[in-house]
């Protein structure tokens, strides 16, 4: 990530309306290419999800910061933790449908693709089947995406886009 980082505390309760407010945000403030907007989880007395943008310069981050702040946002420097989900990087956009593990590496931001449960990295021309929802997250400098098998020998992200809400069937 670049030096050029800042957090958007807005008290989010979940990962679905923070990265709704991230993209919302992103649009309004019209970002720059080679924006990195991550969510991280905020665990104090009140757990929720904060907001981060990493940019590549100090004129877009102080361009950003006086987006934010007049739209009434507190914006302090630096990310929250180093473990952000990333929502918005680099090739993000193209991570649709089903590619491969190379295609993803080489036409994204992400490092490298785990495969949960499994020693080794997965065969370079390995499906994945994005499900339209990639969600990596940082670790130790580094964009890991996590996988795991699916039906016919692909892969899927371990995030899953529509996730059964706690206690549904109750």
């Amino acid at each position: 990530m670049t030096p050029y980082v800042l957090t958007v505390d807005a008290g989010t309760k979940d990962l679905r309306a923070a990265d709704h407010l991230l993209r919302t945000l992103a649009s309004e403030l019209v970002l720059p290419e080679g924006v990195f907007g991550c969510t991280h989880l905020v665990r104090d007395e009140r757990p929720h999800v904060a907001l981060s943008f990493a940019l590549e310069s100090e004129r877009a981050r102080t361009a950003v910061r006086a987006g934010l702040v007049a739209q009434g946002y507190e914006v302090t420097d630096g990310a929250p933790d180093e473990a952000g989900r990333a929502v918005l990087y680099p090739g993000a956009p193209a991570l649709t449908g089903t590619l491969t593990v190379a295609d993803v590496l080489s036409g994204s931001a992400i490092d490298t693709v785990k495969v949960l449960g499994a020693q080794g990295d997965p065969a370079p021309d390995m499906a994945l089947v994005t499900r339209d929802h990639v969600r990596p997250q940082w670790q130790h400098g580094r964009l890991v995406l996590a996988v795991m098998p699916a039906v016919g020998g692909t892969l899927v992200p371990f995030e899953n886009p529509d996730p059964t809400p706690c206690c549904a069937d109750h």
